[in-house]
């Protein structure tokens, strides 16, 4: 038995590591969501200007750099969003 003689059971310590790790994630991912939208280049140039950016050519749109700093930022995005639903659920239910 716990303390306060209430029993412990096994998925509750599960579920509450599980919890733990999605919300490390959640504030790694929100943290790093920030960094890469100030990345993003705005109206006068952004810091993605200082990794290459600032080369492009006006026929391609935009640089690689951008494209790439595009994806990265939609899969963190992706990965932030998947974490609030994730532990969205698991609190709902514990």
């Amino acid at each position: 038995m716990a303390r306060g003689g209430r029993p412990r059971f096994r998925g509750q310590v599960r579920s509450g590591a599980v919890i733990l790790a999605f919300q490390i994630l959640l504030v790694l991912t929100s943290a790093f969501l920030v960094l890469m939208i100030l990345l993003h280049k705005g109206r006068g140039g952004g810091l993605s200007d200082m990794f290459g950016g600032g080369v492009s050519s006006s026929l391609g749109g935009s640089s690689i750099a951008e494209k790439n700093l595009d994806r990265i930022t939609v899969g963190v995005a992706v990965l932030w969003g998947i974490c609030i639903i994730a532990l969205g659920l698991l609190l709902k239910t514990a």
